[in-house]
């Protein structure tokens, strides 16, 4: 758990063969503490139920070990392959499968979303997005591989966007559609035509 007064966020980036998990402390003037980062791994010749089982073994030890008050999930957004849009989306439901079980809030936010929150620009590259991050947690080197740190930019993504005081934007969230982006609003619109 988080000392009085900050936050502690699990991020994940969701994959079948590597899914990113980095935890962060988060305090209220946005200042923010590595806690934790790594990768679950599975390999693509293992049989599907084996891979999810192995993602959730990853993401419980994660869960039990450092006990956040919150997850945050990349959302599967839009991607051209099939086969690795379904791989995402199984290892996210995974991910928010766990949060529920455990009574932890969790939220989902889109790629252009974290990129927008870590570094001020909602198309940056891989390389920007390490460097930020690698920054704003004071690291000495930048956090590898990438899908680590895309998982702590979703967890510092989460704390900035409002985590810190329960208004953060994301599924389930409640917030406004005032502060979404077009593709944000039509995605959300979906969202709340699949619950009806």
């Amino acid at each position: 758990m988080a000392s009085s007064g900050n936050l502690r966020v699990l991020g994940v980036d969701p994959g079948l063969t590597r899914c990113g998990v980095g935890v962060v402390d988060v305090a209220r003037n946005r200042s923010a503490s590595l806690v934790h980062v790594g990768v679950v791994r599975t390999e693509p010749s293992m049989p599907i139920e084996q891979r999810l089982a192995a993602i959730a073994a990853g993401l419980r030890a994660v869960l039990d070990e450092h006990r956040p008050d919150v997850v945050a999930v990349e959302r599967v957004f839009a991607q051209h392959n099939r086969s690795t849009v379904m791989g995402t989306a199984q290892a996210s439901g995974i991910a928010l499968l766990l949060a529920g079980e455990r009574g932890l809030a969790a939220a989902t936010h889109t790629p252009s979303e974290v990129k927008a929150a870590v570094t001020g620009y909602g198309s940056a590259d891989k390389l920007q997005v390490q460097t930020m991050v690698a920054r704003v947690l004071r690291l000495d080197a930048l956090p590898q591989p990438a899908d680590a740190a895309d998982a702590l930019a979703l967890a510092l993504c989460h704390a900035w966007r409002g985590g810190l005081t329960g208004t953060a934007t994301g599924s389930g969230s409640g917030s406004g559609s005032g502060t979404l982006t077009p593709a944000q609003r039509a995605w959300a619109d979906a969202e709340r035509v699949t619950r009806r």
